[in-house]
């Protein structure tokens, strides 16, 4: 992607459709007279009396406990330096979504137009009552050294400038579990420190908490080693200069154990990475270009343990790890401070974490085999489901301890929990599928390339790795359409109907024919048909030129699906062919059948529908817990479409005792875990989070996702086809771009999954 495409990209994207990245949303009815009655005047003055008599009630009646101003000056703002408030607004939106999106918490960006540090001081002590929290972003050190250190003197509720602590706590969990890694030890590693802003500042003393020792540490500024014999060094740098007569950074690195780098991109060398102990520790986290290239680092010493900021290799050190969840903690438990023992128990927890089994769900996403405790994987992933039930606990138990806590916390497995619900993989499966298909790329034939929406997906497809995109459409509008979307790649184009497609085609034809000439198709027939796309590009999925196809962007559901059934038809042992919706929910993904092809199944239908939608669900990394949905609940009905449910449920629990799945069941039981509980205790899903739904028949189903999808704005993923003998996936009519990318993620999966399947079964 060129630069200045790229560029547009983000301008159009934090523009439209509406301007910024966050938004206010009620939490509470406003829909009647007395809704609004309560929440205005005359209701309100309730909560303000009692607020009046204790200021503690403010956490009880409104959100200042889950809220946290996010400010800044713009004087230090990413590598664009100072920048001013209004142009790091679009930073600080983007921190109160990550706040959001990891945490659950409700991040307020606040810009402040001043540099004077009283100032600023004085500015954020006045509006403090708001807030439950204040993360300090992107302030231009020394200045923001005694801003934090005022901030935290003077208020009651948590203070965090993220620049500083949160790069210290992720990188010193890191730096605990590599220097475990190569059985050196804190209080004997010899560290090299490039940079001496605020973060590097926060580093260093954090290490020092952990046992690094004064004498084994030397760091650098653009001046070169900060010694205790340069003139005008600030308390800060002062307090890390070395009486070691060394001056550049050759001479420091030589014999160091550890290089910490929080400066300026290319700034070590080949020959000081050599120079360095056996089996050094290079944390090179400039963003976005490290102080030395990955691949030209562990190209140089096969012995190194090698960290960036950079999402494209391994052990990235990311804040994203912690300021949500230590936040979190800090807010749940009324913390009046965010101190050194929390900040150390987020460390600790962090490390830790590393050393245990990853889930499942974690390699998939990172595309890994088997992520385990190594020199490749020293610290967690950002979208580990694991942080926001793991780090805040410790958090809220270290503030409790060290006296800090106003509201302590007694029942810890029901906190996690409440974290757990916090915390929806709404915005982790899509992440996921993209992933997976990066892997072990396939190539995926596109339909209907000529309509404007399918070419954008295909050109995301390409560009982001996603899979290698087969085009099928008349030539020129295909050419035409990418001229104009820049997009310039090297991508087969294929016009069925064309004569340079003729001999390609008639092959098909013959094969096509063979497969079918006793159904009363003719082999003119099958030449006419196999000039459509659909049918085309299904027999180069059959045959093997190509792992998947989607169709079905400009045409209805089926009138794609009976050319896909002609041509691929159903894999070996299903009686059946299903699809299956993901619903991208505030809860999590659901997954959703049959919303497109059974009209009507019956109890045994049911029961393979099921199981094949439990299948898809493993597949992308989730546990299935499955609800066969009724309008009665366990027997309350004899009308034979409740029994069919109950039957499907029978046959289930015969066949796949091991299965979490119960019905017949009502939508709301299945989705309440309390009402469930209360009424149904004896059911397979009572205490359990649903996350699979089974509709009776087409109808339901179908009614229910694309209600979910246009009442409630949840994205969806599908249909997804089960049950074909090939990676064939129909598109909802006008699909939009993004469902088009990630419907081809999914056709990419299911090839993977099939070569898997295939190569197993050849080895057996």
């Amino acid at each position: 992607m060129s630069k200045e495409k790229n560029r547009r990209e983000a301008l159009i994207y934090h523009a439209k459709p509406q301007p910024g990245k966050i938004e206010i949303v009620p939490t509470k009815p406003y829909s009647t007279q007395r809704d609004l009655a309560l929440a205005y005047s005359p209701g309100v003055a309730e909560p303000c009396l009692e607020i009046a008599k204790n200021k503690d009630e403010v956490y009880r009646y409104t959100s200042k406990g889950n809220m946290v101003a996010i400010i800044s000056n713009g004087t230090a703002v990413l590598g664009l330096g100072n920048i001013g408030p209004e142009a790091s607004k679009p930073v600080m939106e983007g921190k109160g979504l990550l706040f959001k999106i990891f945490a659950d918490i409700d991040g307020i960006d606040i810009e402040i137009d001043t540099e004077d540090v009283d100032k600023f001081v004085e500015t954020v002590k006045m509006i403090s009552p708001t807030f439950g929290g204040i993360n300090l972003e992107d302030i231009k050190a020394p200045e923001a050294f005694e801003i934090e250190r005022r901030l935290k003197a003077e208020l009651d509720i948590p203070v965090m400038h993220d620049d500083q602590h949160g790069t210290a706590i992720i990188s010193a969990a890191a730096l605990l579990n590599a220097i475990e890694l190569t059985d050196k030890t804190i209080e004997a590693v010899r560290i090299v420190v490039s940079g001496a802003g605020a973060a590097a500042v926060s580093c260093t003393r954090l290490y020092k908490a952990l046992g690094a020792k004064d004498e084994n540490i030397v760091m650098l500024d653009s001046k070169g080693v900060i010694r205790n014999v340069r003139e005008n060094l600030s308390k800060e740098k002062l307090e890390f200069a070395t009486d070691r007569k060394i001056d550049t950074l050759d001479e420091a690195m030589k014999d160091a154990d550890v290089f910490i780098g929080l400066s300026i991109a290319d700034i070590v060398s080949p020959e000081m990475l050599l120079s360095m102990a056996k089996d050094p520790i290079v944390f090179a986290m400039a963003n976005p270009n490290p102080e030395i290239n990955y691949d030209v680092a562990i190209k140089t010493r096969k012995d190194i343990i090698m960290a960036t900021g950079r999402s494209d290799h391994p052990n990235q050190v990311n804040n994203v790890l912690g300021f949500p969840f230590i936040f979190r903690g800090a807010l749940d438990v009324r913390a009046s401070a965010i101190n050194e023992e929390m900040k150390m128990a987020a460390v600790k927890a962090l490390a830790k974490l590393t050393r245990e089994p990853v889930p499942e769900q974690v390699n998939i996403a990172y595309g890994e085999m088997r992520l385990t405790f190594g020199r490749d994987y020293i610290i967690p992933k950002p979208f580990d489901p694991r942080l926001i039930s793991e780090i805040p606990p410790a958090i809220a138990k270290a503030a409790m301890e060290s006296g800090v806590a106003r509201q302590p916390i007694d029942d810890w497995e029901r906190y996690k929990e409440e974290l757990r619900q916090r915390s929806g993989e709404d915005n982790k499966v899509v992440r996921l599928l993209h992933n997976r298909a990066k892997m072990n790329l396939k190539k995926i034939v596109f339909a209907e390339a000529d309509q404007l929406d399918v070419l954008k997906a295909a050109q995301i497809v390409h560009e982001e790795g996603i899979a290698i995109p087969v085009l099928l459409g008349n030539k020129e509008i295909i050419q035409e359409l990418m001229q104009e979307l820049e997009f310039d790649a090297d991508v087969q184009i294929i016009n069925p109907q064309s004569e340079e497609a003729a001999t390609k085609r008639n092959q098909y034809a013959e094969k096509f024919w063979l497969n079918r000439r006793r159904t009363g198709s003719t082999l003119y027939d099958a030449k006419s048909e196999l000039k459509k796309r659909t049918y085309f590009g299904s027999m180069m999925v059959l045959e093997g030129d190509a792992d998947g196809m989607l169709s079905g962007y400009s045409r209805a559901y089926p009138m794609v699906v009976k050319p896909v059934f002609e041509v691929i038809g159903r894999a070996s042992g299903v009686s059946k062919a299903s699809t299956v919706h993901i619903m991208i929910t505030k809860r999590g993904p659901m997954f959703l059948a049959d919303t497109s092809i059974n009209i009507n199944p019956t109890a045994e239908e049911l029961a393979e529908i099921t199981q094949n939608t439990a299948n898809v669900a493993t597949t992308f990394g989730f546990d299935p817990v499955i609800a066969l949905l009724s309008y009665a609940n366990y027997g309350s009905s004899n009308h034979p479409n409740s029994r069919k449910v109950k039957e499907a449920v029978r046959i289930l629990h015969e066949k796949n005792p091991d299965l979490i799945v119960d019905g017949e069941i009502q939508t709301d039981f299945a989705l309440n875990k309390e009402l469930l509980q209360s009424q149904f205790p004896f059911s397979k899903l009572a205490g359990k989070k649903v996350n699979t739904l089974i509709f009776p028949n087409l109808e339901s189903a179908n009614i229910t996702y694309k209600l979910l999808k246009e009442m409630n704005k949840a994205d969806s993923i599908g249909p997804i086809m089960v049950g074909l003998r090939k990676a064939v996936h129909i598109l909802q009519l006008g699909a939009s771009v993004d469902e088009i990318v990630n419907m081809t993620a999914v056709a990419a999966i299911d090839a993977q999954e099939r070569e898997k399947r295939k190569k197993a079964k050849i080895g057996n």
